[in-house]
């Protein structure tokens, strides 16, 4: 068997040209789908929701805060208040499967729109929802950039719903007298993790006071 000739240096260089040239021509036309996506609705930051206002997440924020919790393929993330979606698209970049729960009807859809935009549609769904109401009893790891009481209000469902050893990272605000297990400063905000316990141990208890404070 004869075998094949090694590639010249300008056939190497030719072919790196064409993948770069491609990928150039992919993230445009990424550009200009989440552009059109825009057209209806664009949220502007501060605008006032549900029990928030919306404030979008630096991306340098959210690529710590998925490192903080070690989002995998095998993980299935859930984004509480998700916003235009950025969090759980970037699960899914790390190949997570990803659900956010978002309350305001125009953000949800806009964060479709933005998932189906970056080819996502089968590892993204944005679901239109109350985070109180919401089952999230799939997830291994939770993400939030929600307001220091409502933090706390979560916790007594997170402790319920969510299996022991699951995951929670947070933007911006801890959970009171449950305390983190890591935190961070990245861009000058503060991102903390937690790990759910198991019931009856005192870390449990510990996070259940904490939402009674």
């Amino acid at each position: 068997m004869t075998p094949s000739p090694a590639p010249t240096a300008r056939a190497v260089a030719l072919a790196l040209l064409c993948a770069l040239f491609a990928g150039g021509a992919a993230a445009q036309n990424v550009a200009a789908e989440r552009a059109a996506c825009e057209r209806p609705y664009k949220p502007q930051s501060g605008q006032e929701g549900k029990d928030v206002v919306w404030v979008p997440t630096p991306d340098e924020v959210v690529q710590r805060m998925l490192q903080m919790v070690d989002v995998r393929p095998t993980d299935v993330v859930y984004d509480l208040g998700a916003g235009d979606g950025k969090i759980a698209i970037a699960a899914a970049r790390l190949g997570a499967r990803a659900v956010g729960i978002e309350f305001n009807p125009q953000m949800a859809w806009l964060a479709q729109c933005f998932v189906r935009a970056e080819g996502l549609d089968g590892k993204v769904r944005i679901e239109r929802g109350d985070v109180f109401e919401a089952d999230f009893r799939e997830a291994t790891v939770v993400t939030m950039y929600l307001l220091p009481e409502l933090n706390l209000r979560l916790i007594p469902k997170l402790l319920k719903d969510l299996k022991p050893g699951t995951r929670i990272v947070s933007h911006a605000f801890d959970m009171g007298g449950w305390q983190p297990e890591q935190k961070a400063k990245v861009a000058g905000k503060d991102v903390y993790s937690w790990t759910i316990p198991a019931p009856g141990t005192p870390a449990y208890a510990a996070a259940m006071a904490a939402s009674r404070q």
